[in-house]
């Protein structure tokens, strides 16, 4: 049975965000904060952000700063659209 992939996220008022799913913290600073997550890469933008709680154990986050922008970096799959398009 394959594992379940499962991701919480909880922004609030855009100052305080709780993550659970984290696997690593690849890179970060005051202004982006890049996650490895079990759903793929997370990257956080925003201003004065800093990871005031890590529980890699429990795969759990805590940012707080100001989040502007929460995305995910996706890697596009060899032929993705093209190759369905010609099948």
């Amino acid at each position: 049975m394959p594992e379940k992939k499962e991701q919480k996220i909880e922004l609030v008022d855009r100052k305080l965000l709780n993550l659970t799913g984290i696997i690593e913290v690849v890179n970060f600073n005051e202004i982006k904060i890049s996650l490895k997550t079990n759903l793929g890469t997370l990257i956080i933008i925003g201003e004065e952000l800093h990871i005031s709680q890590l529980d890699l154990d429990s795969s759990k986050l805590v940012v707080d700063g100001y989040i502007k922008e929460l995305k995910y970096d996706q890697e596009l799959k060899k032929g993705g659209f093209i190759k369905k398009l010609f099948k």
